[in-house]
């Protein structure tokens, strides 16, 4: 039985940056701290055979890519975030698919919270 090649995973978690993204003025004015979760639905095999660096994902480069996309924008909607991150992992770093968390910890609701979370997965299309 052969084994898909997508199903080994990596996941960077909190990555950490300011943006401007909300549907209110001052969220785009003053800006707030976003993190982002991602798992990447890969083939670890060739690394895990070579020790390379060259045959995996560079987490480095992924989480630098993250933050750009953070700084970016802006956007009404930490959907559009999720998805504009999404998007460029799956065109730069081409896993199989990618799921994407973000984290919107400071959100503007006037009762006690914790975090506020979107998480998508997309698929290579």
């Amino acid at each position: 039985m052969a084994v898909s090649p997508a199903h080994d995973t990596i996941t960077v978690t909190g990555i950490t940056a300011t943006g401007f993204h909300g549907v209110f003025e001052h969220e785009k004015r003053d800006g707030q701290t976003f993190r982002v979760d991602l798992t990447l639905h890969t083939s670890t095999r060739v690394a895990a055979a070579s020790d390379d660096l060259r045959d995996t994902i560079d987490y480095g480069a992924l989480a630098q890519a993250v933050v750009a996309e953070i700084e970016a924008g802006p956007y009404d909607l930490i959907e559009k975030l999720a998805g504009v991150i999404a998007d460029r992992v799956l065109a730069e770093f081409d896993p199989a698919a990618v799921t994407v968390s973000v984290h919107k910890p400071q959100a503007p609701i006037p009762v006690p919270f914790d975090d506020v979370v979107i998480t998508i997965h997309r698929e290579r299309a």
